[in-house]
């Protein structure tokens, strides 16, 4: 019990931590919200993966309602998209954009389902 008690505090600490220095430090993505997502893509298919995620950021931040930045780490296929608010990023993981292009293109190089978090700067 105590390590699963010290596992969510270190991972609620970690969240606002990343989400205050991200702000503080990073003009660009002085928002109030990021949506991080880490997919599981074996290192063959990583490339193709970050691809998919540059073919759809223009249209990601132009078409997305509150969207400001996007974030690619390729050596592990980890996205970080920064948002007005987390409302907007909690939207865009049910719109079309997201379900219908995004997923549909990278469902074939995934090996599990990505780890979603939302963070929020107060």
């Amino acid at each position: 019990m105590l390590t699963t008690i010290r596992h969510a505090f270190v991972t609620a600490l970690s969240a606002g931590l990343l989400a205050s220095a991200l702000a503080a430090s990073t003009p660009a993505l002085a928002g109030t919200a990021y949506l991080e997502i880490t997919n599981k893509v074996e290192r063959a298919d990583r490339p193709a993966a970050v691809a998919i995620y540059k073919k759809y950021r223009q249209p990601f931040l132009t078409q997305v309602p509150g969207a400001k930045s996007m974030l690619i780490r390729q050596n592990d296929v980890r996205v970080l998209h920064g948002f007005a608010t987390a409302k907007q990023a909690e939207a865009y993981l049910s719109s079309d954009l997201f379900t219908k292009d995004v997923v549909v293109a990278l469902k074939p190089l995934l090996k599990a389902d990505p780890a979603v978090r939302i963070y929020s700067t107060p």
